[in-house]
């Protein structure tokens, strides 16, 4: 769970930015977005089979 603290004299902005900048790097809206809907095993599978032989092209050149 990502929190913050508001510093006093901290605008409600500045503080939702730094709030929505903490919860961006931990990664929870991607983990929420990719646990949406159910994901078979051997989607899964698939999928991570896929972006391994994207990484593996990209590394090359």
């Amino acid at each position: 769970m990502s929190e913050i603290t508001i510093q006093t004299g901290e605008s409600f902005e500045l503080a939702l930015k730094r709030f929505n900048r903490k919860v961006q790097n931990a990664g929870i809206l991607a983990e929420a977005r990719r646990r949406r809907y159910y994901e078979s095993p051997q989607s899964r599978r698939k999928r991570k089979a896929e972006a391994a032989r994207r990484k593996q092209r990209r590394s090359r050149f």
